[in-house]
């Protein structure tokens, strides 16, 4: 499989290093002998052209952070025998469960590359930023939805807290810019303008539900330099993403995550958004025996989110099936209470459990969000914490949170 278009161009920021078919060539003839090829991807040149020279090979890619973690992938996924769809291999978050594998078919990861390229309308004229790491689904995606369609990714490795990010984007003319939740909360104190760089004119949203405020005020924002943003929603077992919210559609649509990415389809079974599509995993692993296994999935995937459709086909998602508490006998959607407060929830002992940073006056959230859910306030717990624990994707780490109890 060949995602690399003849056009595309992938250069790194600080060293002007760009990535070439002799350096393709060279990780290809060191790979020859690899029967799954173990990467942990850092944002270089020499990662990607390992990652292209792999995939051009059709040799399955297990891609890890290069900082360390699951480890136990990397030492235990080593085998002669894999199936021969098998393209590539990605951590799932672990947020709140065990972290495992999931395995995706070339058909798996084309298609999506070529899905998401369609939706936000990628061409050859396109400039990306790296904002997130590459093993984490969807900063692969924007890597693979470019290199796709012939355009160009700039490798920053500083992050958005730093001004040589910023500095790389006005001197690369970045076009177009992806974060998560917490980023644009990182963006909000750094009082971002997008009229500080001239070339931008493309932000999306995945990782996580960003909230309605949030959202109507970055689509302002970009709106006054005649700009874009688009919702995304995605999970690591589609390839990522499936669905997405066009610009045009925010103000008359806000909460949604958007209509189903092209050869897609939803249904809500049971009130759980089902998937259908070519880009479903094939399946989890958690041995490398796993490995040699076919596709169990057959294009179907159980999101494990709840949701809705309107009438119109555009979803709208309103918690996880997992994320559930009972307070005092009253059955809770933790998610919901997110959406209404300005806390993580998580669920304790019969109580429900929040974490919240910058605290006023705990006893005042407590009733709030006692009144708000019908219950008494002995059954909401606050603690105020410095920062929420992210995961290295930008999610919050709520296997953390629930240590700390």
């Amino acid at each position: 499989m060949n995602l690399l278009h003849p056009s595309a161009r992938v250069i790194d920021a600080v060293t002007g290093e760009t990535l070439t078919e002799e350096l393709i060539e060279a990780e290809a003839t060191a790979l020859a002998g690899e029967t799954i090829v173990i990467l942990p991807i850092e944002t270089t040149v020499a990662s990607i052209a390992r990652y292209v020279a792999a995939l051009r090979l059709g040799k399955p890619v297990l891609l890890l952070d290069p900082d360390g973690g699951h480890n136990q992938f990397a030492d235990g996924f080593r085998t002669d025998q894999v199936h021969p769809d098998l393209a590539l291999l990605l951590t799932t978050s672990g947020s709140t469960g065990n972290p495992k594998l999931v395995r995706l078919s070339r058909t798996a990861v084309r298609t999506n590359a070529e899905q998401i390229a369609e939706a936000l309308e990628i061409d050859g004229n396109e400039v990306a930023i790296t904002t997130l790491p590459l093993f984490y689904s969807y900063g692969l995606s924007v890597l693979n939805s470019h290199l796709i369609r012939g355009a160009t990714v700039v490798l920053e490795r500083t992050g958005i807290m730093q001004r040589t990010f910023w500095n790389a984007a006005v001197e690369h003319q970045v076009t177009s810019m992806a974060f998560v939740p917490s980023q644009y909360e990182m963006l909000r104190r750094l009082r971002f303008d997008p009229a500080k760089y001239p070339a931008l004119r493309t932000l999306t949203q995945a990782g996580g539900r960003l909230r309605t405020e949030r959202v109507t005020e970055f689509a302002e924002k970009m709106a006054t330099v005649g700009g874009r943003l688009f919702v995304m929603y995605g999970q690591t077992e589609a390839g990522p993403r499936m669905a997405t919210l066009p610009a045009d559609r925010l103000a008359d649509k806000l909460g949604s995550v958007g209509r189903v990415l092209p050869g897609g389809e939803f249904t809500i079974e049971n009130d759980e958004v089902v998937y259908h599509g070519p880009n479903v995993m094939m399946g989890y692993a958690e041995t490398a025996a796993d490995l040699a296994k076919g596709d169990e999935q057959g294009g179907v995937l159980r999101t494990g989110d709840l949701g809705r459709l309107d009438d119109e086909g555009f979803l709208f998602i309103t918690g996880r099936l997992k994320r559930m508490a009972k307070v005092f006998g009253v059955r809770i959607n933790l998610d919901d209470v997110e959406k209404n407060f300005p806390v993580a929830a998580v669920a304790g002992d019969d109580k429900l459990v929040v974490f919240v940073v910058d605290l006023d006056d705990e006893q005042a959230l407590r009733s709030k969000i006692a009144e708000w859910l019908g219950t008494h306030h002995t059954g909401v717990v606050v603690h105020r914490i410095e920062a929420l624990p992210l995961l290295p994707n930008g999610k919050t780490d709520y296997r953390a949170l629930e240590a700390s109890l």
